[in-house]
C-alpha cells in the first residue's frame, strides 16, 4: 500500500508545474528581477508569514482529541516558526526599503485571500486541511529559495542581510519536509488525506496568485 505523502506529491503534481511556470518565479530563479520586484515579494511575504503561527494556533485548537501526535507536531512548528516576519522587515530594510511602512501596510488582494481561504479551511472545514498549505509553502522554499537567493544576490548587489528569509527556509525547510513526510505518512483517514490534496491543489493557485501580482519591471 502506498503511503499518503506519495500520493499527495502525485495528485498535486499538475498544478505545482503550472505554478513552477509563472513568469516572476523563473525570473527570480534565474536572477532577472529589479529590487523593486525583490522588494514587493518581501512585501508579501510578510504579510502572509505574519499568519503562520496564527493559523498553526488555529488548526492545533481545533484537531481532534485523537490526533494529539499532531497537535504536538503543530506546537514544534509554532515554536519554530515564531517571528520569521521580523527576519522578512529586516531583509527590506537591507535592500533600501521601508520596513516599517510595509510594516503597517495592507496586502495585496491575492496575498490577502490566501490566508482568508487558510483560516477558512480551518474554521469552516477540515483543521487537518492545513497541512496541504505546509506542503505548498515549505514545499517551494526547499526547491527555489537558496538557488533564487543566490542568483538574486549575484544580480542585483545586495548584502546577505538582505537574504535572511530566503536562504534560512532554504535550507530550515528541507527538514521541516523530511518531518512533513512522516506526519503525512501517519495520516490514515481518508477525509482527512482529502482536504490536504484539495488545500494543496487550492494553495498552488492561490499562491501562484500572489507572485502573480508582483510588477516586474
Amino acid at each position: 500500500m502506498s503511503k499518503f505523502f506519495e500520493t499527495l506529491i502525485n495528485q498535486t503534481e499538475s498544478a505545482r508545474n503550472c505554478f513552477l511556470n509563472i513568469e516572476a518565479i523563473n525570473r527570480g530563479m534565474a536572477g532577472r528581477i529589479s529590487r523593486n520586484t525583490y522588494i514587493a515579494f518581501l512585501t508579501q511575504a510578510y504579510h502572509h508569514v505574519k499568519h503562520t503561527v496564527p493559523l498553526l494556533m488555529a488548526c492545533g485548537s481545533r484537531v481532534s482529541m485523537e490526533q494529539e501526535w499532531l497537535r504536538e507536531a503543530i506546537a514544534e512548528y509554532i515554536e519554530e516558526e515564531t517571528g520569521h516576519q521580523e527576519w522578512i522587515l529586516n531583509d527590506i530594510e537591507a535592500c533600501g526599503g521601508d520596513a516599517e511602512q510595509v510594516r503597517h501596510s495592507m496586502p495585496h488582494a491575492s496575498t490577502e485571500l490566501m490566508v482568508a481561504y487558510a483560516y477558512d479551511s480551518i474554521q469552516r472545514g477540515n483543521p487537518v486541511s492545513f497541512f496541504g498549505m505546509v506542503l505548498v509553502l515549505e514545499g517551494t522554499s526547499v526547491k527555489l529559495a537558496s538557488v533564487a537567493a543566490e542568483k538574486i544576490q549575484q544580480s542585483l548587489g545586495l548584502p546577505d542581510t538582505a537574504f535572511s528569509y530566503l536562504t534560512s527556509h532554504g535550507a530550515l525547510d528541507v527538514s521541516h519536509m523530511q518531518f512533513f513526510e512522516k506526519l503525512m505518512n501517519r495520516l490514515e483517514d481518508k477525509a482527512d488525506q482529502q482536504a490536504v490534496i484539495r488545500m494543496a491543489n487550492m494553495m498552488y493557485q492561490l499562491y501562484g496568485n500572489v507572485f502573480d501580482s508582483l510588477p516586474l519591471d
